[in-house]
């Protein structure tokens, strides 16, 4: 399968996948107005086992849903200088903040590079980020680097639920952690 044609005029969009399934919602819903291409940076996804699954399992889905993917590797050491100190934030706090800044930096410079105006995210399609934080990382990091940054939050209009449909449907491997080792520890963890 070809990626989705646009007309002539139509925006490209580099889009920050962080995992097959939150991508097999917002990959198309992106599709609708931009020519998507993927962009798979996630040095904070541990262990190597994890991350070499959910890289495989993103580049099975773009047979599905075609769209090309950039893939920028290595960026370990910098994800753990961005989170040291803040180990034991919850999800959704200070250490969720520094990574994801870390990574929309990274896909900002990563657009201005490749000469696409615009960038975002699939993030917001998971009901454990917070859209508004992600939004606002990626304003102040697109105008750092120059470029805009397309704001969404496709947790809304059910995109979490039809992601869920689409990951059964395709038989595509859904992880039960965000992707550092503190999210994965925290997930055995009760709440309080």
């Amino acid at each position: 399968m070809k990626p989705k044609e646009h007309p002539a005029g139509v925006k490209s969009v580099l889009l920050h996948i962080c995992c097959a399934p939150d991508a097999s919602y917002g990959v198309p819903a992106m599709q609708e107005k931009y020519r998507v291409t993927g962009f798979f940076f996630n040095p904070n996804i541990q262990p190597g086992m994890e991350y070499d699954r959910r890289l495989l399992v993103t580049h099975a889905l773009t047979d599905s849903m075609p769209f090309p993917l950039e893939v920028a590797e290595g960026g370990e050491e910098e994800w753990e200088d961005a989170v040291r100190g803040l180990e034991n934030e919850p999800e959704r706090g200070r250490r969720c903040e520094a990574c994801i800044r870390m990574r929309l930096s990274r896909t900002a410079a990563e657009a201005k590079s490749l000469g696409i105006p615009v960038f975002s995210t699939v993030l917001t399609v998971s009901p454990k980020k917070d859209a508004a934080m992600v939004n606002r990382i990626g304003r102040e990091e697109g105008e750092k680097a120059g470029v805009a940054f397309l704001e969404a939050d496709l947790k809304k209009k059910d995109g979490f639920r039809k992601s869920v449909e689409t990951t059964k449907r395709l038989g595509i491997y859904r992880q039960n952690y965000c992707g550092c080792r503190y999210s994965l520890l925290g997930r055995d963890t009760p709440q309080r």
